[in-house]
């Protein structure tokens, strides 16, 4: 997945505030019997909040490996 397919709304998002909502997806989708389409939608979500979460990842680390 590209970062290009991540929706705005994840990409605008600080690592924290993607962090906090990737908990609570994982709550809801843990305690939850969710529809078929309900849960399908709220998996792709937390896919792409993992993805902008990986993406903010490698670009620190490059800022950190660009600094030595």
């Amino acid at each position: 997945m590209k970062i290009e397919n991540i929706p705005a709304d994840i990409k605008s998002k600080s690592l924290k505030e993607a962090r906090d909502e990737i908990n609570k997806i994982l709550i809801k989708l843990e305690s939850q019997d969710l529809d078929l389409i309900n849960t399908e939608t709220t998996y792709k979500r937390l896919i792409n909040l993992n993805k902008h979460v990986e993406n903010l990842f490698k670009i620190r680390s490059k800022e950190i490996s660009g600094n030595n």
